[in-house]
């Protein structure tokens, strides 16, 4: 109790009197903001006790900042992990009082969507989605821009024209390094599938494009099977992947654009007991680690979401406050390329 530090131990800390600590922590005068934001960080750096007081007197002078955020599937492991890293982005910046509103969507439908997105915009300063393609959401996005609430899309680019910007990865140049390490890893030339969440993703679209083009253009003897629509499901995965190793027993890739890899893990696991098909599958979890590492998956393809979280609370954060260049556009960042050998 002793060595407990003090006020004088505060303002040797921030190089600043005892006089303008003691002013900072009871707010008798004014002090400025750059000077209680050093004298909070001192603070907190030799453990005074009180330092919550001069961060409580901080945040009294920043601005309330609400963001909002729709993703999907709450359940799912990389939207539990997009969730923590929103609201990391959020609580990390020193500039505003930021509060982090999320919701879900349970299903792929517009409607669902649309509601969601009409009732952030009636409380939140900005919003970014990772809806569906869907002129119904055309008409929720503009609105909402009327309104001065600028819409995000994140992941899947919806409403372009409208939205302010996009924020996620460059869905034609993964599909062709899907295709790239299939062709490169299949055991021999034969035929490949591909699975995509639903029509109305144009990311997914993208990414199927990219994959054909690709299979196309190297013509080492691999054919691509019709698309195949999963609806971002284990159970639609896991029963059309028995089906197509069945049709096809000349198949020899299986590339999963969207979610619901797990069915596809799956059921290669329970057909052959040793890795017969190179599997490339989106994100990185436990499931897809433990795929890479049995050798059932060549290669997993990772949104990097730390760096989508901040650049995207960045961009909301400067819209509110028309900080940006008033240009909507697109902000494509770097996959993460996961391979078994660095796991």
């Amino acid at each position: 109790m002793a060595n407990r530090p003090t006020i004088s131990d505060v303002a040797r800390a921030a190089g600043v009197s005892v006089t303008t600590v003691d002013r900072a922590l009871n707010g008798r005068s004014k002090v400025r903001e750059e000077t209680v934001r050093k004298i909070a960080e001192a603070a907190h750096r030799i453990g005074y006790h009180g330092h919550g007081l001069f961060q409580s007197r901080l945040d009294a002078t920043l601005p309330e900042l609400r963001l909002g955020f729709v993703l999907s599937k709450k359940s799912q492991e990389f939207y539990q992990n997009f969730t923590r890293e929103i609201e990391k982005a959020v609580a990390d910046r020193t500039d505003i009082r930021g509060f982090a509103d999320i919701r879900y969507s349970s299903s792929q439908s517009p409607g669902e969507y649309a509601e969601l997105l009409t009732d952030l915009g009636k409380t939140c300063d900005a919003v970014a989605c990772t809806a569906v393609n869907d002129k119904r959401l055309n008409q929720i996005v503009s609105d909402l821009k009327a309104d001065g609430v600028p819409v995000f899309s994140v992941l899947n680019d919806f409403a372009q024209g409208i939205r302010k910007n996009y924020l996620g990865l460059n869905n034609m140049k993964v599909g062709r390094v899907a295709a790239w390490m299939i062709t490169k890893t299949a055991p021999h030339p034969g035929k490949l599938a591909i699975f995509v969440g639903g029509n109305r993703w144009h990311g997914h679209d993208l990414r199927e494009v990219g994959f054909r083009s690709f299979v196309r253009e190297v013509d080492r003897g691999f054919t691509v099977l019709d698309t195949l629509v999963n609806l971002e499901t284990r159970q639609v995965t896991y029963e059309a992947t028995l089906d197509l190793l069945i049709r096809h027993p000349d198949l020899t890739g299986i590339y999963v654009a969207g979610g619901g890899m797990e069915g596809a893990i799956a059921a290669l696991r329970e057909v052959h007991e040793t890795p017969k098909v190179a599997l490339v599958v989106n994100e990185l979890t436990a499931e897809s680690r433990a795929a890479l590492i049995d050798g059932y998956a060549v290669m997993a393809i990772a949104t990097p979401l730390p760096a989508l979280c901040k650049e995207l609370v960045d961009l909301m954060t400067k819209a509110t406050r028309h900080e940006d260049d008033g240009i909507a556009g697109q902000h494509f960042l770097d996959p993460l390329i996961i391979l078994p050998e660095l796991l």
